[in-house]
């Protein structure tokens, strides 16, 4: 079985089951272990996998690891267990402890759906004190399916996985630095954009000024070159498809389906992506109106366009699913309602 099926299915376990996990012994059996298993390594067999590892660490006797896993009889990961209610701190991690004291690269820290994996890239054999891969298992990309495949027993390289290490350190970094640049713009970020165009001199007040529009102007940017990826990943099965689907016109409903609405659709669905697969997002078109529904269902309304009777408008819907109309000039004003439509995504979601 491929590796994505496998941790789907260990998700989607995990999601029928943790409210019935109650202590980390528990989360080892029921989470951990089905990881490890996936990895290639046979928990049974104590020549790959330990529990309950001890190392000798000078004058500390009897401290443990919750598992090493072994290959040619050297631990090449040491893990350390938490119940999956607990969030992860590597602080006062033994983890630290055996790291220097045996010949592995590489010590994971998890409570079972949160997954941290630490190596030496700052100082040799000295364990970093922040991850260079981490993921929540419920929640996984195909990159990441790809990074976790490389601690496959059959794929297993020390030097491949160090050597790519430092890359995915950095990179987690500065993803995190962006998003929060995104979510609220520094004074720097937003002098590295005003300074170019303003010719003004930059006091207090213009720069606050320019955080709104630079965040604006990237959410727009981002919003559009999405869309524009979305457009160009359709297929010409999936165009031909859609053309089809224009000038179908149903005998009983007298239904057209404009390119118009369908460029509304796509706009909708490159901003709602970032938060729900496109299969998600269903559009349903009716006489009245062409409306945007989550998972094709009538009760989850995410949206509504009324494109064909001159004026233009956009319906939105509140958490008491009750509608409210905008009134919009072109489909590009669906940008602006963007934060309106990731509310109305978080209302069903949390349902």
């Amino acid at each position: 079985m491929e590796m994505n099926i496998q941790l789907k299915s260990l998700a989607d376990k995990i999601n029928q089951l943790k409210s019935k996990i109650e202590t980390e012994e528990s989360t080892k059996h029921a989470f951990v272990l089905p990881f490890i298993h996936i990895l290639g390594y046979d928990a049974f067999n104590p020549l790959e996998v330990v529990p309950e590892f001890t190392a000798d660490l000078g004058l500390k006797k009897g401290e443990k690891v919750d598992y090493a896993i072994f290959q040619n009889g050297e631990p090449i990961i040491i893990v350390e267990c938490k119940s999956w209610k607990e969030k992860l701190t590597v602080h006062n991690s033994q983890l630290f402890r055996y790291f220097h004291v045996t010949k592995t690269r590489f010590a994971l820290l998890t409570n079972g759906i949160t997954y941290q994996f630490f190596t030496d890239l700052d100082n040799q054999n000295k364990m970093d004190e922040k991850p260079f891969l981490e993921f929540d298992i419920c929640n996984l990309k195909e990159n990441t399916i790809n990074e976790i495949a490389k601690f496959h027993k059959a794929n297993f390289d020390v030097d491949n996985i160090v050597s790519n290490a430092s890359s995915l350190k950095y990179i987690k970094e500065i993803k995190k630095l962006i998003n929060a640049e995104l979510e609220s713009p520094s004074n720097d970020f937003t002098k590295l954009f005003a300074g170019k165009i303003y010719t003004g001199r930059l006091t207090e007040k213009v720069v606050d000024e320019f955080k709104d529009l630079v965040q604006k102007s990237v959410s727009q940017f981002i919003n559009d070159k999405i869309n524009d990826r979305l457009n160009a990943a359709l297929t010409k099965e999936t165009i031909k498809q859609q053309d089809e689907q224009i000038t179908i016109v149903e005998d009983d409903n007298k239904i057209v389906t404009t390119e118009e609405e369908l460029d509304g659709y796509r706009i909708v669905v490159a901003i709602l992506r970032r938060k729900l697969p496109i299969s998600r997002i269903v559009y349903r078109d009716t006489q009245s109106y062409f409306g945007i529904l989550l998972d094709d269902n009538n009760r989850k309304p995410l949206c509504r366009l009324h494109l064909n009777s001159g004026k233009k408008y956009l319906s939105l819907f509140n958490d008491n699913k009750t509608e409210s109309k905008v009134s919009i000039t072109t489909i590009d004003d669906i940008y602006q309602f963007e934060k309106e439509l990731l509310e109305t995504v978080n209302i069903y979601e949390t349902e």
